[in-house]
């Protein structure tokens, strides 16, 4: 198991308890690029060096300044600074920084996605914590509620929402956006006309809806950009032709009227012609371990046919 990203105690009135809170995701990608010269084929490397070195001699290697010289500094006034001591940051007075004191419960309704950032994994510190760790999450599953808080981390102050998934284990906490970070959405729909709703186009909408509604399956979702890079980087490493984009075929019979395309739209044979779902991933054409070579997925059912692609 990873180091805790952040150790403390949450408190609910005069009931606390120790927990560890772990970062619930990372990154899965495995194409990294880096920058390297196009004549040479070297890597450059980013280095830091003094602003004035670069003006009074652009055309001159500078010196590098080294790590334990650089410092955090505020410009208070037009090129001065003050400049803040990694020591001073961290005894900065923040009761979060320890303690998420729960400062109300809401109906897990209430959170808004858009408000959302990131998800944690809430854990007891030691058995010790347990008892009050399990009932506080009994209770909050029971209940439906979140408990909101504020925690202090990675040089900011969170609102952190902490709820209890439906597998009775551990807990979720996550960080969410204050209100002044999300932009009035005022501004971008204000101008969408206002159109009458056809009631029998709304029943058939909501009748396709129905038709292709299912049980949220995450496992059923693959990075298509990362399948496309895998197989350009593998055509590349052996030479092989680059795959390429085409502009998508027309579709046949194109609909129009909205009608009409909800009609078909229902229509399980024009849906199952439009649309195909891949049985298996093929095999790295190489053999080796590693990259593979694969054809990118096929979109879900509910998408247009995927576009051909063609070697070059």
């Amino acid at each position: 198991m990873q180091r805790p990203y952040w150790s403390g105690q949450i408190q609910i009135s005069l009931v606390s308890f120790m927990v560890k809170l772990f970062v619930a995701t990372e990154a899965k990608g495995e194409i990294r690029f880096h920058q390297i010269d196009r004549k040479t084929g070297e890597r450059v490397r980013h280095q830091k060096v003094l602003a004035s070195s670069l003006e009074n001699s652009p055309d001159d290697a500078s010196a590098v300044v080294e790590k334990s010289s650089i410092v955090k500094g505020y410009e208070y006034r037009k090129g001065e600074y003050i400049t803040i001591e990694p020591e001073e940051i961290a005894q900065l007075r923040v009761p979060s920084k320890h303690t998420v004191e729960v400062s109300q419960f809401v109906d897990l309704s209430d959170l808004a996605p858009e408000y959302l950032e990131k998800p944690y994994f809430v854990i007891p510190e030691n058995d010790m914590q347990t008892e009050a760790f399990a009932v506080v999450r009994a209770a909050l599953g029971k209940t439906g509620k979140a408990a909101l808080g504020k925690i202090a981390f990675g040089g900011r102050e969170h609102v952190l929402a902490i709820t209890a998934p439906a597998d009775g284990l551990g807990m979720m906490a996550y960080t969410m956006r204050y209100q002044e970070e999300l932009r009035d959405p005022a501004e971008y729909f204000r101008d969408i006309k206002k159109v009458a709703i056809n009631e029998d186009s709304l029943e058939l909408a909501e009748t396709l809806i129905k038709k292709k509604a299912a049980k949220f399956d995450p496992s059923k979702f693959v990075d298509g950009y990362e399948v496309a890079l895998k197989e350009l980087v593998e055509a590349k490493v052996n030479k092989a032709p680059i795959p390429k984009d085409e502009p998508a075929e027309p579709k046949r019979n194109n609909v129009v009227n909205l009608m009409d395309a909800l009609r078909k739209s229902l229509d399980t044979k024009a849906e199952q012609a439009s649309a195909e779902v891949p049985k298996k991933a093929p095999k790295s054409a190489s053999g080796k371990k590693g990259i593979a070579l694969v054809k990118p997925a096929a979109e879900a059912k509910s998408a247009p046919r995927a576009a051909k692609r063609k070697t070059a």
